[in-house]
């Protein structure tokens, strides 16, 4: 009797796996913060959504999305949703503001974010140097894209403040800010990038869509895009950041095999700015700026240190737990669950 229990019970968690996962996951229903979902600085985000990757974890996963990454970061800090997809660096910079936050699987290779300047009101530029006294576009301030422009302006001696630095999101409202000319130059990402560039509005002098010129920019791999969050939800959300990391990865191993239509298809059409050919394009530009497999490299965590501590001597000199900010933990977890995708 006791055995036929056993084999029953048995019988029963193979039949429905779906019901013993759920009942491992702490939190199966959470909230992501993300600073401009269209991006394809997040492409592997939407993959996982629109794809059902997250619902294959068993997970319920309410996406919501602001103008910057910094705006994101904020909805965690203050409890509005429990993880963060943003840029690697602010993981850095929470350590050092006292707040623990850790990455735990990776969307981006590269930054992808490109700084350009707009060829009607800058038809001199020569150097970086002219960017002095100019008003620039970044997706929020505080965002990675102000990162980018801060860390370009500091390796030509300028200082953030030699620039005016004005908000103008991830989409439409960025390229009419460069069209109208009421930015001199822009940091920004794809398809915001490709779709000025194609129409003549964008002349573009620092490109780390190439994991090539991001490592000379930055002097090492550049982490971008991740998951990261307080690292008290980690600790209390082991399985459900497991089955985060799982569908991240998996979407990371389906987007390296996809060709451009497959694209098109998993996104949606708001996506595409009115312009399917110019997201085709702004994704054969990224694709080789997006991780492959969910891996954090070994000195992303010091690169990311070296570029917030070039703008910000109080950062420069704190002693700081490189480690603490990134886990590959559960990444390595998940290429084992999906090895191709």
């Amino acid at each position: 009797m006791q055995r036929r229990q056993v084999l029953a019970s048995g019988l029963l968690v193979t039949a429905v796996p779906h019901w013993a996962l759920a009942q491992a996951i702490e939190k199966p229903k959470l909230t992501v913060a993300v600073g401009g979902k269209n991006l394809l600085y997040y492409l592997p985000l939407t993959v996982a959504e629109q794809l059902g990757y997250f619902k294959a974890e068993g997970l319920d996963v309410t996406i919501v999305d602001f103008a910057g990454g910094s705006r994101a970061l904020q909805a965690v800090v203050g409890g509005s949703a429990d993880v963060v997809s943003g840029a690697f660096e602010h993981t850095v910079n929470m350590q050092f503001k006292g707040q623990r936050m850790r990455a735990f699987v990776l969307q981006g290779a590269a930054p992808q974010i490109v700084l350009g300047i707009n060829p009607k009101t800058m038809a001199g530029f020569k150097t970086i140097a002219d960017l002095k006294g100019k008003k620039v576009g970044v997706t929020a301030p505080g965002s990675s894209t102000n990162v980018m422009l801060n860390f370009v302006l500091a390796k030509a001696g300028l200082k953030p403040s030699d620039v005016s630095v004005i908000g103008v999101g991830a989409g439409n409202g960025a390229v009419a800010a460069m069209r109208a000319g009421q930015i001199d130059a822009i940091s920004n990402l794809d398809p915001v990038i490709t779709l000025l560039q194609r129409s003549g509005d964008l002349k573009i002098i620092s490109d780390t869509r190439i994991l090539a010129e991001s490592d000379k920019v930055f002097g090492g791999p550049m982490p971008a895009a991740c998951l990261y969050a307080m690292q008290t939800f980690i600790n209390s959300n082991p399985n459900t950041a497991q089955a985060l990391a799982n569908a991240i990865v998996r979407a990371d191993k389906w987007i390296q095999s996809a060709g451009a239509a497959d694209i098109i298809k998993a996104v949606p059409e708001s996506f595409l700015m009115g312009d399917r050919a110019v997201y085709i394009d702004a994704f054969l530009a990224a694709k080789g700026a997006l991780s492959p497999d969910g891996m954090i490299p070994e000195k992303g965590a010091q690169t990311a240190f070296k570029a917030l501590a070039s703008v910000d001597a109080e950062l420069a000199a704190a002693k700081l737990d490189l480690n603490a900010v990134y886990t590959n933990d559960f990444a390595k977890k998940a290429n084992a669950k999906y090895p191709k995708g």
